[in-house]
């Protein structure tokens, strides 16, 4: 496999691998880009007990910075949590639950190849009730 060609790649990527890990992990995935307007969220999951609102956030390290290179849940900033949280809201509005709803960040941290292939998961971080 080769690199990524653009940041909507590596993104999708870190959104699969986002899927697989929460699914690995009990989670049921009930949607994915889910849009209201502007705003979208990357998935939305519900366990036994809660509806999640899931931002994945996807960034590549060569081996020399992934110690000190800054975690990808910084690029979660103010306005991104504004805009997710409506897109929650909207969510709830259309499809009512009683679950408890959770705003959740997973970082998917992938290390550079050094032989030009498509880097791999270094780490997934899931960050619960990030904001």
């Amino acid at each position: 496999m080769m690199q990524f060609h653009n940041t909507k790649e590596i993104g999708d990527f870190g959104e699969t691998k986002a899927v697989h890990y929460l699914r690995l992990h009990g989670y049921t995935v009930k949607e994915r880009n889910w849009h209201a307007g502007k705003c979208e969220i990357d998935i939305i999951a519900s366990t036994l007990r809660d509806i999640v609102f899931a931002e994945v956030k996807t960034r590549t390290y060569s081996k020399e910075e992934i110690d000190t290179a800054p975690p990808p849940r910084m690029a979660v900033h103010a306005e991104k949590q504004r805009l997710t949280r409506q897109a929650a809201r909207a969510y709830l509005c259309k499809y009512p639950t009683k679950k408890r709803p959770r705003m959740d960040v997973i970082e998917v941290w992938l290390l550079q190849s050094a032989d030009g292939k498509r880097p791999k998961v270094f780490k997934i971080y899931h960050i619960k009730a990030a904001y």
